[in-house]
C-alpha cells in the first residue's frame, strides 16, 4: 500500500508523532469504508489500534493504487 499525504496532513503529522505509516495502514486495511460527510470523494476509516485501544479515524481518497492520506486523528 502506497501512501501519499496531503499538504494538511504533512503539517499535522509533526504534532501527531505517534501516528506512523503503519498505523495508518494498519487501519485503513482493517476498517470499513465509509463516505464522508462533507466530501463525496473522500473515504474514513476508523478502528481500534492494538495494544493500545484507542480509536484512530483516518480521512484518504483513493488514486488509484495511491491512498492520499488527508487527516489522521485519535478519537477519544
Amino acid at each position: 500500500m502506497k501512501l501519499e499525504y496531503s499538504v494538511h496532513w504533512r503539517n499535522r503529522k509533526k504534532l501527531r508523532k505517534e501516528i506512523t505509516d503503519d498505523i495508518l495502514e494498519y487501519c485503513i486495511a482493517n476498517s470499513e469504508i465509509f463516505k464522508d460527510k462533507k466530501w463525496p470523494d473522500a473515504l474514513n476509516a476508523t478502528t481500534r489500534i492494538p495494544p493500545s485501544g484507542r480509536m484512530l479515524k483516518v480521512v484518504y481518497r483513493l488514486k488509484g493504487k495511491v491512498i492520499k492520506v488527508i487527516t489522521a486523528f485519535w478519537i477519544d
